[in-house]
């Protein structure tokens, strides 16, 4: 997998230049790209960002209305570049926080040309200057926003307000008032487009962290409110919205989801192969569970890996792996593949490498696995 910082790097710069020469002739796109390109291959992707909005105050017409105007332009008619490269929008990044760094002084101007250039990538991280420094300006226009026909506007209203955005600078507002971002989400709850609703899970999630029982509430609400065509959308969303809550064994989020913590079960079986994993390869669960109970009961299911890091520590990431309902006595035999391979948010370290299963939250089996990592051929 390409690294993300490929997603910034010369080929994306001259579409980038091509777009903005699009929308205004005298814009030259030959020292942009010259200018943009020096000194970037020794940076990381977020640095290229503020690399090139460096380049982009340089260049850019010195009036910010001005140059807001033609980023506007430019976005009615934006060339996507390939849509089989998934690095792609990264190309769009940096006019958008560049609204954010040139333009905290004007919110108007900064706050239409934020809405119409969120769908080239993600406005998410340039409003929260605005959060921060207007929090009640701010929260009004996302409230404008919610019923923008452009589910990525609609969506903004969501994600920009996460309290623990990746790659977002945090929002003192956001932390100490998580009832505000709970009225946004409640316009959303039910919106019609999947790229929305799987946002407000997500902040849900986030808030999760610090206010479960606000979180409870909440998915209970939307839940006893959802319209009749919303019904397995919105348990969807409640589910994806509590999945910290239940990997932690949350006894409220396991009872929203029909669940209990310590589900008497005994394990039968937990088999982890192979027992030399070279990276890039699939490590397999074979588990076999056993009810104990004499009445059904709802199992959820998850398995977590605690990845070796440089310091030599762990640190345990959790994922599905199955919701079911056992039957009284009854036993189940569950099989899992998981692709252990490069991506480019974790660095993998050889080692051993611990596995425990989960059932509703509870630890139930451990088993162990050695990672190779082969060495690099540079």
């Amino acid at each position: 997998m390409r690294p993300m910082k490929d997603g910034l790097a010369r080929p994306a710069l001259e579409r980038l230049a091509r777009n903005l020469a699009r929308a205004d002739a005298t814009f030259d796109e030959r020292r942009f790209v010259e200018r943009a390109e020096l000194g970037l291959e020794d940076l990381e992707l977020k640095e290229r960002v503020t690399h090139v909005i460096g380049t982009l105050t340089e260049l850019l017409p010195e009036d910010f209305s001005e140059a807001c105007r033609l980023l506007r332009r430019a976005a009615t008619q934006w060339d996507h570049g390939d849509p089989n490269d998934a690095l792609r929008g990264f190309a769009a990044w940096p006019i958008i926080d560049y609204v954010a760094a040139r333009g905290i002084d004007d919110f108007e101007e900064s706050m239409e040309t934020l809405r119409c250039l969120t769908g080239l990538f993600t406005a998410e991280f340039a409003i929260r200057p605005f959060l921060s420094r207007y929090p009640e300006r701010t929260f009004a226009r996302l409230h404008e926003w919610i019923d923008d026909p452009d589910p990525a506007v609609r969506r903004l209203c969501s994600e920009g307000l996460r309290p623990l955005l990746p790659w977002g600078s945090r929002v003192e507002y956001l932390t100490n008032n998580p009832t505000r971002i709970v009225d946004v989400l409640d316009r959303l709850a039910y919106d019609g487009d999947v790229i929305v609703r799987r946002s407000v899970a997500n902040n849900l999630n986030d808030l999760s962290k610090r206010h479960p029982d606000l979180v409870i509430q909440t998915c209970l609400r939307w839940r006893k409110r959802a319209p009749a065509p919303f019904h397995v959308e919105t348990d969807k969303l409640i589910r994806h919205s509590l999945r910290s809550l239940i990997k932690a064994g949350h006894e409220g989020a396991l009872t929203l989801l029909g669940a209990q913590a310590g589900a008497a079960v005994s394990l039968e079986k937990l088999a982890v192969s192979p027992k030399r994993l070279v990276l890039g390869g699939q490590l397999r669960l074979d588990v076999c569970l056993r009810s104990k109970s004499k009445t059904p009961q709802t199992l959820i299911v998850d398995f977590a890996i605690h990845h070796q890091k440089a310091d030599k520590k762990t640190r345990a990431k959790v994922f599905k792996l199955k919701t079911l309902q056992l039957a009284g006595k009854q036993q189940v035999n569950l099989t899992k593949t998981h692709s252990i391979r490069p991506i480019t948010t974790r660095k993998y370290y050889p080692g051993v490498h611990e596995v425990e299963l989960l059932v509703n939250g509870i630890v139930t089996g451990r088993g162990r696995f050695m990672l190779v990592v082969p060495k690099s051929k540079s």
